[in-house]
C-alpha cells in the first residue's frame, strides 16, 4: 500500500482546509485513517473510517473535521473546519490492518504540515 498526502498548508484560525491522501494496493477491512503530530508531542489518531464507511473521531476534533474516502478516485479526505492553533502538526495518513486482533496501522503515508495561525 501506498500513501500519498497533499493539501496542508497554513490557515487563519477558524478557518478550513482540506487535506488528502491517494491510495494504491489493498486497503483492509480495518480502513484507513488521519494522524497527527503537533511539536513536541507524541503523535494522535485524529479519524479513521473503515471499510463500511463507519467513522471515528477524537473528541478534540469531533463536530469540526469530517473524513470521506472516494471509493472511485482511491482518496482519501480530511476536511478541516473551525481549525484552532492546536491543530497546527503534521497531518499523516494511514492505512491500516488487522494484528493480533485488532485494528493496527501497517502503512504510513510521507505527512503533512498543517499549521494554523492566530
Amino acid at each position: 500500500v501506498q500513501l500519498t498526502e497533499s493539501g496542508g498548508g497554513s490557515v487563519q484560525a477558524g478557518g478550513s482546509l482540506t487535506v488528502s491522501c491517494t491510495t494504491s494496493g489493498f486497503i483492509s477491512k480495518c480502513g484507513v485513517g488521519w494522524y497527527r503530530q503537533a511539536p513536541g508531542k507524541e503523535r494522535e489518531m485524529v479519524s479513521i473510517i473503515n471499510s463500511d464507511g463507519i467513522t471515528t473521531y477524537s473528541d478534540s476534533v469531533k463536530g469540526r473535521f469530517t473524513i470521506s474516502f472516494d471509493n472511485a478516485k482511491s482518496t482519501l479526505y480530511l476536511q478541516m473546519n473551525s481549525v484552532s492553533t492546536d491543530d497546527t502538526g503534521v497531518y499523516s495518513c494511514a492505512a491500516r490492518r488487522k494484528g493480533d486482533g485488532v485494528c493496527v496501522v501497517a502503512h504510513w503515508g510521507q505527512g503533512t504540515q498543517v499549521t494554523v495561525s492566530s
